[in-house]
């Protein structure tokens, strides 16, 4: 038997009040005088002794009244089976993770549910304990203090699931937190109630519990049979145009361990369902679903996929956004414009692009990283940083188009040539050019998709222009169009994340006729529309932080994420033309943040719309057993692990464990008899 307040057996030296009272008979004697005595010294002789009985009994009596009033105040408990015992002093921390994969069931109730019970149940042990906390993955600020088990309880029907993940090691350096400020001389009890999701409880080898804190883990967790999850979406194309067919590839995945079987998505744009499809996921496999859909109208399109999937269903959305034949900014820099002024012909009459035209000597390199494609005619020579600045865009993902003037200084251009993959660069110098005509392209070449008509694609002969060429070197990525003596004519080499297309000949009429022939056009066109960098339809609240392409960048301008009647103004820097937002966790937004759509906005004006969706890391239903929740924490024997436990006999079991019997309500009860059996005897002494 021990003791949670041993000093209090310093009462147990009050026995000896009684004691000194039955030994010195304060009581003062009379005597009386009688006339015949020799009757009642018989009777005296008979009560002397029966109450010298009750005497030594009343005071055994109140010695035992006091000495169990003195044992209940010590509060005496059998100690528990487990050598991780709880001491009931210090502070006691209580983590309830409601992350969004407690949603899922067991017996049909929620992993949160039967969490939130059991911690009500343990909260009954410390019925008069003021020095209790609850955490939860919201982190909120009224999870700072300490309350007693009745407040605590009051919260547990308010907590909801919370879309901000937290690993254990975030969980236990914010318990440290609070336990730190109010130190005392017991042991801090830290409770973890949580399904151990393999996902999202981080590296538990390098979690380290404090020989101050004792840590028990209470495991709540069954066997995910299946939860399907839209992992990612893309287009097929970069480039998307209104009232034409699109398609839509969007990954599903299941985490769990039966197949999900013809599992049908819907797309919906703009509310309006789009179409359908039909997948059937594999146990913890993937698969793609197809989307054919047309778009009416330009601009963003608010995208959502959908499905049924029960029980787990907070990752039954998913959205996104496309925006419908957005704008592609060309920009021209020439150095000797021909009179035909071809480029701004092509491009400059369809609102699809966006063409500005610089001579080399005004143009601004900083136009340069905010274009999708450069095209570069008949300068001459590259001088400054003009050759740096169109290496670094091509590398980015940009596209540039190369088309020589009639003299070259291919000196200038070997450099920055050489490190986008061409190599070899020679100039063909005549004065007197003759065009040779293009051999007939490869029609199944994708570049050459919708260039020519199916008619023409069967076609064995077809007219063709002549090109004469200024310069030659080694055939390098892809050939697109040749001179028919073999020379390379158009070429295309993927450099990094962009492009570059080099072109043997000028424009001028006097090079030949390939800007006069109907396939100049549709070829400019195929370059600008492959310039078109992918969408990103989607980011994550995870992201941090996530990058937008913006246009016109102001100084000092400050970007907001609006979506309906809130509005946040997230940690922001602009660099070039990107801005990078931080979006702020569960517990630095007020109410938290829904996945959907948001709103860029700048001086009231909306610049964009996004699409946030949620980390994928809560969809995976993988979980830590408690025979591998003890192998990570072996060697700790503060650390207390439970199996999984029924609710009925958790708060039980727990008890029996750790806090042992406590017995001081049963000496309360013999104090409380002791004296009952103290009145008895005076009543009847007489």
């Amino acid at each position: 038997m021990s003791f949670l307040f041993p000093s209090f057996l310093w009462g147990l030296l009050a026995v000896s009040i009684p004691i000194a009272i039955h030994i010195f008979n304060f009581r003062r004697t009379k005597r009386v005088y009688f006339t015949n005595v020799s009757f009642l010294k018989a009777v005296e002789t008979q009560t002397r002794s029966v109450r010298q009985i009750k005497h030594w009994l009343i005071l055994a009596a109140r010695i035992m009244a006091i000495a169990c009033l003195a044992m209940a105040f010590a509060q005496p408990f059998l100690p528990g089976k487990s050598s991780t015992t709880s001491e009931k002093k210090g502070v006691t921390s209580l983590y309830l993770d409601n992350s969004f994969s407690m949603q899922n069931e067991l017996n049909n109730k929620r992993y949160i549910d039967l969490a939130a019970n059991r911690l009500s149940e343990l909260l009954g042990l410390f019925p008069n304990a003021t020095s209790l906390q609850l955490v939860t993955n919201d982190f909120s600020a009224q999870e700072q203090g300490l309350s007693n088990a009745d407040k605590l309880r009051d919260r547990l029907t308010t907590i909801d699931l919370s879309n901000t993940p937290r690993t254990l090691d975030a969980v236990y350096r914010r318990q440290q937190n609070i336990t730190a400020k109010h130190q005392n001389s017991g042991k801090n009890q830290l409770f973890w109630f949580s399904d151990f999701q393999k996902s999202t409880t981080g590296d538990l080898s390098g979690l380290k519990i404090d020989s101050t804190n004792q840590l028990f883990l209470v495991p709540v967790q069954a066997a995910a049979e299946k939860n399907v999850y839209v992992d990612s979406a893309w287009l097929n194309t970069p480039f998307i145009r209104e009232l034409q067919n699109n398609v839509l590839f969007v990954k599903v995945s299941n985490s769990g361990t039966e197949q999900a079987a013809n599992v049908v998505l819907k797309l919906n744009l703009d509310n309006t369902q789009a179409s359908t499809a039909s997948v059937t996921v594999p146990a913890n496999g993937s698969a793609t679903a197809k989307f054919n859909f047309n778009l009416k109208g330009k601009g963003f399109k608010k995208g959502h996929i959908t499905f049924d999937d029960f029980p787990v269903t907070f990752d039954n959305d998913y959205y996104f956004v496309l925006n419908a034949s957005p704008m592609v900014k060309i920009l021209h820099i020439y150095g000797q414009k021909d009179a035909g002024n071809y480029i701004d012909n092509v491009y400059d009459n369809d609102s699809l692009f966006s063409l500005q035209s610089f001579s080399v000597q005004n143009v601004d390199p900083g136009l340069i990283k905010s274009s999708d494609m450069v095209v570069l005619e008949g300068v001459q020579q590259l001088t400054g940083s003009l050759p740096q600045e169109l290496q670094d865009f091509v590398n980015k993902g940009g596209s540039l188009s190369v088309i020589p003037s009639s003299d070259p200084l291919t000196a200038s251009y070997k450099g920055l040539l050489a490190n986008l993959g061409i190599s070899g660069l020679t100039s063909e110098k005549s004065s007197n050019p003759t065009p040779i005509a293009l051999s007939v392209p490869d029609r199944n070449n994708p570049f050459f998709g919708d260039v020519f008509e199916e008619s023409v694609r069967q076609e064995l002969n077809i007219n063709l222009p002549a090109a004469s060429p200024v310069w030659s070197w080694s055939n390098a990525g892809q050939m697109l169009l040749s001179l028919r003596n073999g020379q390379t004519y158009l070429n295309q080499v993927t450099k990094g994340k962009g492009k570059l297309y080099l072109f043997a000949s000028p424009l001028d009429p006097a090079y030949g006729n390939v800007a006069q022939h109907a396939i100049f056009v549709p070829i400019m066109y195929k370059m600008a529309a492959l310039s078109v960098r992918p969408q990103r339809t989607s980011y994550t609240f995870d992201e941090n932080p996530i990058s937008l392409n913006i246009l016109n960048p102001a100084p000092n301008a400050v970007y907001k994420l609006r979506r309906d009647k809130i509005e946040i103004i997230p940690v922001q820097r602009v660099t070039g033309n990107n801005l990078l937002l931080e979006i702020p966790d569960g517990d630095q937004a007020a109410g938290g943040l829904n996945a959907g759509y948001f709103e860029l906005v700048r001086d009231n004006k909306v610049e964009e719309l996004i699409a946030l969706n949620h980390n994928h890391a809560e969809s995976k239903l993988n979980y830590y057993t408690p025979a591998e929740l003890r192998t990570a924490f072996s060697g700790q024997k503060n650390v207390q692990v439970f199996d999984q436990l029924n609710d009925d006999a958790f708060s039980k079991e727990f008890q029996q464990q750790n806090l042992g019997k406590s017995l001081w309500k049963y000496f309360l009860y013999a104090a409380l008899f002791f004296l009952l059996v103290e009145i008895l005897l005076i009543r009847f002494r007489k």
